[in-house]
C-alpha cells in the first residue's frame, strides 16, 4: 500500500518553486562534494597539527567515505518512505552537526569519529537530493533542470579544492570542515520554498540487517587494509559474504540480487569500482605529491587538477551525443584508457619540473577520458535494466562508485609502503611511481572488462554527473519498482 504526500503537483523551473529547488540540490551536492574529497588538500596540515598518524589520516579520508557507501541504499528506501525533502534537511542538519564537531575536534579520535557521523548524514542527503529535484520537477523541465544543477554543482566542485587549498595556507585546515556551515544554512533556507515532494511513497522497509552487514564488512576490509589485521579482515569479508543470503530471504532488501542476473550490469558495476576508485586514489596521490614533494602550497596543489574537470565540461555533453551514434562500449572503454594514460604521465612528475610538464598534460588526458567515459557508462548501466529497475540500478551504480573510492582510497598507504612512517614524506619519494602505475594497470583493467563485456548499444545518455570523483551514476530516474 502506498501513501500520497499532500504535496502540490510538480513544480516549473522557472516558477520561485524550481528556483529554489535546483538551488537546494545544487547546495547539498556542495555539501557532499567537500565532505568527500576537498579535505585531501587538508591532510598534510591535520597531519601536523593535531598530530595523527598515517593510519588515522587514512580513517578520516575514509570514515566519512564508509559511512556514506554502506548505508546509501538504506537512506534511499527512508526517502521513499518519508519524503525526500524530510530526509534531505535531517541529512543536513547531521552533516551541519558534524561539521562543527570536525572543526574543533581536540584529537584525531574525535575527528574520525564525526567523519563517521558526517558520512551517515551524506547517505541521507546523497539520494534524496537528486530524487527530490526529479520527482519534483514538471517532465518536460527535469532534463534542463538536471543540467543546470550538473553546470554549477560541476564549477563548485572544480574550484572547491581551490578555495579549500587557500583556507589551509591562510586560516586552518579546520575552516575547511566549517566551509559547510554557510552552504548547509543556506540550502536549509531555500528548502523553506520549496513544496513537499508529491510522489507516492513506498511502505517502510528498512533493511537494518543488511545496512549493519554492509558497514561492519566495509569497515573491517579498510581497518585491514590500513592496519595489516588479518582478524579484521576475516570479519569484514564474512559480514559482507553474510549480506548474500539475508538479501535473498528478505521480502524488500536493502540490495536486490536479482539485478546482477544481467552479464552487462555485472560488467559496468565492476568497472566502476575499479574504474573510480582509481581516480580517487589517484587524486589523493597528486595531491599529496604536490605538496610534499614538489613544493606546492596547500592552494597551488588543490588548483592543480582544474585542467582535468575543465576538459571534462567540455567533453562530456559530445561524448552524449557519440553514444547516441555509435553505442556505449567503445566510448566508455577508450575513455578509461586515456584516463590510465594520464595516470601513467603523472607517475613521472618529479621535484623540479614544472607545472606544465609534470602534471599539466596527464590532467588533461585525465579529463578527456573522463568526458568520454562517463555518458557511456551512465546510459550503459540505465540500459542494462528493465524500466521498473531503473532508480535502483543507478543506486547501486553510484554505491559501486563509492564502495570503489573507498577501499582504493584505503590501499594508498599499502602501495606507498607506508610501515612505520610516521608521514607520507618519504614514502612518496621512494614508491609514488609505483603506486601511480598500480592505479593506471587496475584502471587498464576496467577498460579492458568494458571492452568484453559492455555491449555497444545505442542509447541517449543522461546528462552525466558532476564531480566524476564523487559518483557515478547518480542522475536519478523513475520507475523504481515500488
Amino acid at each position: 500500500m502506498t501513501v500520497l504526500t499532500e504535496g502540490p503537483g510538480p513544480v516549473a523551473l522557472r516558477s520561485p518553486a524550481g528556483v529554489a529547488l535546483v538551488a537546494a540540490t545544487v547546495l547539498a551536492s556542495m555539501v557532499g562534494f567537500v565532505d568527500a574529497y576537498m579535505i585531501n588538500v587538508a591532510v598534510p596540515a591535520i597531519g601536523r597539527d593535531l598530530p595523527a598518524s598515517v593510519d588515522e589520516l587514512q580513517w578520516v579520508l575514509t570514515g566519512y567515505l564508509i559511512t556514506v557507501a554502506s548505508l546509501l541504499l538504506l537512506a534511499g528506501a527512508l526517502a521513499d518512505h518519508f519524503g525526500r525533502k524530510r530526509v534531505l534537511v535531517a541529512g543536513l542538519l547531521v552533516m551541519l552537526a558534524a561539521s562543527v564537531a570536525c572543526a574543533v575536534a581536540p584529537t584525531p579520535a574525535a575527528l574520525i569519529a564525526a567523519r563517521l557521523v558526517q558520512g551517515a548524514g551524506g547517505a541521507l542527503v546523497v539520494p534524496s537530493s537528486l530524487a527530490l529535484l526529479n520527482g519534483s520537477l514538471r517532465a518536460g523541465d527535469r532534463a534542463r533542470g538536471i543540467g543546470i544543477w550538473a553546470g554549477i554543482s560541476t564549477l563548485g566542485t572544480t574550484l572547491g579544492p581551490y578555495g579549500g587549498g587557500w583556507l589551509v595556507d591562510h586560516a586552518s585546515w579546520r575552516w575547511v570542515f566549517l566551509v559547510n556551515v554557510p552552504l548547509i544554512a543556506a540550502a536549509l533556507l531555500v528548502l523553506t520554498r520549496v513544496p513537499a515532494d508529491h510522489e507516492q511513497r513506498r511502505p517502510l522497509s528498512v533493511d537494518v540487517g543488511g545496512a549493519l552487514l554492509a558497514s561492519v564488512g566495509l569497515s573491517g576490509i579498510i581497518f585491514a587494509l590500513t592496519s595489516s589485521s588479518w582478524p579484521a579482515a576475516v570479519i569484514g569479508v564474512g559480514c559482507l559474504v553474510a549480506l548474500v543470503p539475508l538479501e535473498r530471504r528478505l521480502r524488500r532488501p536493502m540490495l536486490r540480487l536479482s539485478l546482477f542476473t544481467s552479464r552487462p550490469f555485472d560488467a559496468i558495476n565492476v568497472a566502476t569500482v575499479l574504474f573510480y576508485g582509481a581516480i580517487s586514489a589517484a587524486s589523493y596521490l597528486v595531491v599529496l605529491l604536490c605538496q610534499l614533494r614538489l613544493g606546492y602550497s596547500a592552494t597551488e596543489a588543490g588548483a592543480a587538477l582544474i585542467p582535468e574537470s575543465a576538459v571534462f565540461l567540455v567533453v562530456s555533453p559530445l561524448a552524449g551525443a557519440l553514444v547516441a551514434r555509435i553505442g556505449t562500449r567503445w566510448p566508455m572503454a577508450i575513455g578509461i584508457l586515456l584516463v590510465a594514460a594520464g595516470f601513467v604521465w603523472l607517475a613521472a612528475a618529479r621535484p623540479g619540473q614544472p607545472y606544465g610538464e609534470a602534471i599539466l598534460p596527464g590532467a588533461i588526458l585525465w579529463g578527456l577520458g573522463l568526458g568520454l567515459a562517463v555518458a557511456p557508462l551512465t546510459a550503459g548501466v540505465l540500459a542494462a535494466v528493465p524500466d521498473d529497475d531503473l532508480g535502483e540500478a543507478s543506486a547501486i551504480n553510484d554505491a559501486a562508485s563509492r564502495v570503489g573510492g573507498v577501499v582504493l582510497i584505503a590501499l594508498v598507504p599499502l602501495l606507498l609502503g607506508v610501515g612505520g612512517a610516521t608521514d607520507f614524506t618519504g614514502p612518496l619519494a621512494d614508491r609514488y611511481r609505483f603506486a601511480m602505475v598500480v592505479l593506471a594497470g587496475v584502471t587498464f583493467a576496467a577498460a579492458v572488462l568494458t571492452a568484453l563485456f559492455v555491449p555497444s548499444r545505442r542509447v541517449t545518455a543522461p546528462h552525466p554527473a558532476p564531480g566524476p570523483r564523487v559518483h557515478a551514476c547518480a542522475v536519478p530516474v523513475k520507475g523504481n519498482r515500488p
